[in-house]
C-alpha cells in the first residue's frame, strides 16, 4: 500500500527565484556596460583633462589674475580627472540604468502603480539633472564672485583640485537632492501619509525648514543659501499642485489585476 506523500509547499518556487536572480544579474551587467561605454567615449573625447577643465571653469573664471588650481598630491592630476569622467559617464548612462531598473520591477506592478512609478522615475531624474545644471550655470558663478570679494589682496587664491572636487560633488548632491522636493511631496500625499490640505498648512513651516536645510548643506554664504532655499520653496508649491493630479490619475480601480 503506497503511502501518500504530502505536497511540497516549496515545489516550483526555486526556479522562479533563480530566474529572478539571473534577470537581476543580467540587468546589472547591462547597466555596468552602459556606464563603461560612456566612460570610454568620454575618455576618447573630450578626455579626462578636458572634463576637469569644464568642471573647474566657473572657479577659474572668477580667480584673480594669476590664480590657478594646484595639486598637492602626486597622483591627484591623474585620479581627480578620472573620477570626474567616471561620474559624468554614470550621469550620461543614467537613462539606461533607470530603464533596466524599471524593466526589472514593472512586471510585478499593478497597472495603476505603473502609472505612478514611471512618471516619478522620469521626473525625479529630470529634476536631479535640473538641480545640478542650476548649481553649475547659476550658483557657482555668484558664489565664487561673492567669496572672492572678501579675499584679502595679499592672498593669492590657489585651491587644491581634490578640495574643489569635494566641494563640487557636495554642491551637486545638495542641489540635485533639493530639487526632488516635488517628488517627495507627491509620494507622501499619494501613499496617504499626509493630505494635500495638510501640505498647504505646512507651507509656512517648510519655508523655515528650507532655509535650515540650505544653511546645513551649502557653504556659509548668503548667496548659496538663498539659491538653494528659494527654489526649494517654489518646488514645494509645484509638488502640492502635482500631488492633486497624481492622486486622481493613479487611483486603483476595484477590478485592477496584477500585470502579466
Amino acid at each position: 500500500m503506497a503511502i501518500d506523500e504530502k505536497p511540497d509547499e516549496l515545489a516550483g518556487t526555486e526556479q522562479p527565484f533563480v530566474s529572478h536572480l539571473i534577470e537581476l544579474r543580467d540587468r546589472l551587467i547591462r547597466s555596468c556596460i552602459a556606464v563603461l561605454v560612456c566612460f570610454a567615449v568620454l575618455m576618447i573625447w573630450p578626455g579626462s583633462a578636458r572634463m576637469y577643465d569644464l568642471l573647474a571653469q566657473p572657479l577659474v573664471a572668477h580667480l584673480p589674475k594669476g590664480g590657478m588650481l594646484i595639486a598637492t598630491s602626486v597622483i591627484s592630476p591623474f585620479m581627480v580627472p578620472l573620477k570626474i569622467t567616471l561620474m559624468a559617464a554614470f550621469l550620461l548612462a543614467l537613462p539606461v540604468v533607470l530603464y533596466q531598473v524599471w524593466a526589472f520591477v514593472a512586471p510585478g506592478l499593478y497597472a495603476h502603480e505603473k502609472r505612478l512609478v514611471l512618471p516619478l522615475v522620469i521626473s525625479s531624474t529630470l529634476l536631479f539633472f535640473l538641480g545640478v545644471a542650476f548649481c553649475y550655470f547659476f550658483v557657482f558663478g555668484r558664489v565664487f564672485t561673492f567669496i572672492q570679494s572678501f579675499a584679502p589682496k595679499s592672498v593669492s587664491a590657489m585651491p587644491d583640485i581634490e578640495a574643489y572636487l569635494s566641494f563640487v560633488l557636495t554642491m551637486f548632491i545638495a542641489f540635485g537632492t533639493a530639487f526632488e522636493v516635488p517628488v517627495v511631496v507627491v509620494v507622501l500625499a499619494r501613499v496617504g501619509l499626509v493630505s494635500v490640505e495638510k501640505l498647504k498648512e505646512f507651507r509656512a513651516y517648510f519655508v523655515v525648514l528650507a532655509f535650515i536645510i540650505a544653511a546645513v548643506l551649502t557653504p556659509p554664504d548668503v548667496v548659496s543659501q538663498l539659491s538653494l532655499a528659494i527654489p526649494m520653496v517654489a518646488l514645494y508649491e509645484v509638488g502640492i499642485i502635482a500631488a492633486r493630479v497624481f492622486i486622481k490619475y493613479t487611483q486603483a480601480p476595484a477590478e485592477d489585476t496584477p500585470a502579466a
